[in-house]
């Protein structure tokens, strides 16, 4: 890095040590949604209550219910009842992913690309992790899916101020590098800030250590490490080159990385149908 970008690093963690950061911050829809969905005692009754305050997601909810992916015999029209063939878990990630991504909106053209990338990747990872986790492991697909969905959400106050003064980096190179530096700790700030479960906080950080050791069996950042793997891939990015038999998630996962032809079982379509979900 040059010295220039160092400072600028360095400026960001500071002002994220002393409060002194502008972390995004989530709607008070998806607040409300997420506190109620994690009460034991939580009805669709009261989510649907709550969601109903909001056309644009409830006419979501309605879409979703109705889709393929969840269609019963006959449509539904009824919030509740939408509510109730989703889920609440789903319900929660459906709100988390719109709310995400009006945040996920560039202020400018010059980031456009930048921001569009991320948030496309995060709903690749989510849809890839809630498969893997279902496939893999007893964690639940849909916490898998919100932890991948999450997990470079640490990425944005950094384009945030990389908006306000471009010349803070001389090129994607340079961009590159301070993501890879900070965006972990800063997305932990930002899930804490949000009162994520501890399972999830440690997501954004666990899932830039390949190396990580947490244990014989598989968590959240396991399933969130091998998912983001398995979409870069074969990409330019160097995770993209990364030999999958040094990473110990995928021993975790059952996954044998020893063999010449790797065979990880994600149905493309299920992958596809999850995605779909999250983005629309």
């Amino acid at each position: 890095m040059t010295d220039a970008s160092d400072q600028f690093l360095q400026r960001l963690l500071d002002d994220l040590a002393h409060n002194r950061l502008v972390l995004p911050t989530l709607p008070e829809v998806a607040l409300r949604v997420r506190d109620t969905v994690e009460d034991e005692m939580a009805s669709a009754g009261q989510i649907a209550e709550i969601v109903a305050t909001d056309p644009a997601l409830a006419a979501r909810l309605f879409q979703i219910s109705n889709s393929p992916l969840y269609r019963g015999n006959k449509p539904i029209d009824d919030l509740k009842m939408a509510i109730t063939r989703l889920g609440l878990g789903v319900v929660r990630n459906v709100v988390t992913s719109l709310a995400m991504q009006q945040i996920f909106q560039p202020t400018t053209d010059a980031l456009d690309q930048r921001f569009r990338k991320i948030w496309e990747h995060s709903t690749e990872v989510a849809a890839i992790s809630s498969v893997l986790a279902k496939q893999y492991t007893r964690l639940r697909p849909d916490e898998a899916m919100l932890a991948g969905l999450v997990h470079d959400i640490g990425a944005l106050p950094i384009l945030s101020r990389v908006e306000e003064d471009s010349s803070l980096v001389a090129d994607d190179d340079q961009l590159d590098e301070l993501l890879k530096n900070a965006a972990g700790t800063i997305g932990e700030a930002i899930l804490k800030a949000w009162g994520f479960s501890d399972a999830l906080v440690q997501v954004p950080n666990g899932v830039r250590d390949l190396r990580r050791q947490s244990g014989d069996k598989p968590d959240y950042v396991d399933v969130v490490q091998v998912a983001k793997l398995q979409a870069l891939f074969g990409s330019q990015d160097p995770l993209g080159r990364v030999d999958w038999a040094t990473v110990p998630a995928f021993a975790k996962l059952g996954i044998d990385c020893s063999v010449e032809e790797i065979s990880i079982d994600v149905p493309s379509e299920d992958v596809g149908a999850v995605r779909e979900l999250l983005t629309g």
